[in-house]
């Protein structure tokens, strides 16, 4: 993987990890982290002489995706997106934490407007590097089957002729429910796994990609999550990516013999987010995992 930009002095993809991890084929996996822009990485992850306008570069050799959450605040030009498509390899992928307007209401179908705006922000300027889209709802959003369907309708498969993927962050425990995952299943969207102890942890599976938030890292290890762990998660996300279900996670109906789990079983995207707790470390967290993913 390799870009005129990464020959720049101070951003060189020789030997990095993301360099790495899809030449050892590891590219159906991406590990990433939230944003770039970041002060405290700063001497850290980023060397202390790069210019600031070139931290994404820097990024993007490092790493193999990025969630970007900045669009779940406030409406992103058309021109940044293209901006940051271009600062960026050729298989690097883009995540996008879609509009809070879409997703804060106490009744969901009542923000069409609102997603039909964040779609028609100019989201479609990244093209082949866009990800899956992340609908995040409040902690306290309560599971109700109606309001949720009438919601997924509104979540079209396509915009400008760009596929689109759709994945839902649920925080409240009433969607570790059946009916939950049949509507995930129907409108073949994907559900957050988190190993973050306040929220769900829903490890079904719903449709061709599997999206995991990493949301625990402590500050006092260098990589956020101990070694022990993060083979852990380097073995799940080869299972989830050679089309199985890793052992052990929680969910609604979790069986790795289910029918759902059959059909799937031909391969799978898994994108997985360092994505909170010492924020600090998720840089190092994520060079670590793609680091495991290469052997």
């Amino acid at each position: 993987m390799t870009t005129k930009r990464a020959a720049k002095k101070g951003v060189s993809a020789k030997g990095s990890k993301a360099a790495k991890a899809s030449a050892a084929g590891a590219s159906n996996i991406r590990v990433g982290i939230g944003g770039w822009n970041f002060e405290p990485w700063r001497g850290v992850f980023y060397p202390s002489d790069l210019a600031q306008s070139r931290e994404l570069e820097y990024a993007s050799q490092h790493v193999t995706a990025i969630e970007i959450n900045s669009t779940y605040y406030g409406t992103q030009k058309a021109t940044s997106f293209a901006r940051w498509r271009d600062a960026t390899p050729d298989d690097f992928i883009f995540s996008l934490k879609a509009s809070r307007y879409a997703t804060n209401r106490r009744v969901l179908a009542d923000g069409a407007d609102s997603i039909k705006r964040f779609l028609e922000s100019g989201i479609t300027e990244l093209g082949a590097k866009l990800g899956p889209i992340l609908w995040q709802f409040a902690p306290t959003k309560v599971f109700d089957a109606e309001d949720l369907q009438s919601f997924l309708e509104l979540l079209p498969a396509t915009q400008d002729g760009v596929r689109l993927r759709h994945v839902l962050d649920v925080r409240h425990d009433s969607f570790i429910d059946p009916a939950y995952l049949k509507l995930a299943r129907k409108y073949k969207v994907a559900t957050v796994y988190t190993d973050n102890p306040e929220f769900p942890s829903i490890a079904d599976l719903s449709t061709d990609f599997v999206y995991a938030r990493l949301m625990c890292a402590k500050a006092r290890l260098r990589a956020g999550y101990p070694p022990r762990e993060l083979d852990a998660w380097a073995e799940r996300a080869r299972t989830w990516a050679g089309g199985g279900q890793p052992e052990g996670l929680p969910g609604v109906a979790y069986d790795a013999a289910s029918a759902p789990a059959k059909r799937l079983a031909k391969g799978r995207e898994v994108f997985m987010y360092f994505i909170n707790g010492a924020k600090e470390r998720a840089p190092a967290g994520a060079m670590a995992l793609l680091d495991r993913l290469t052997k």
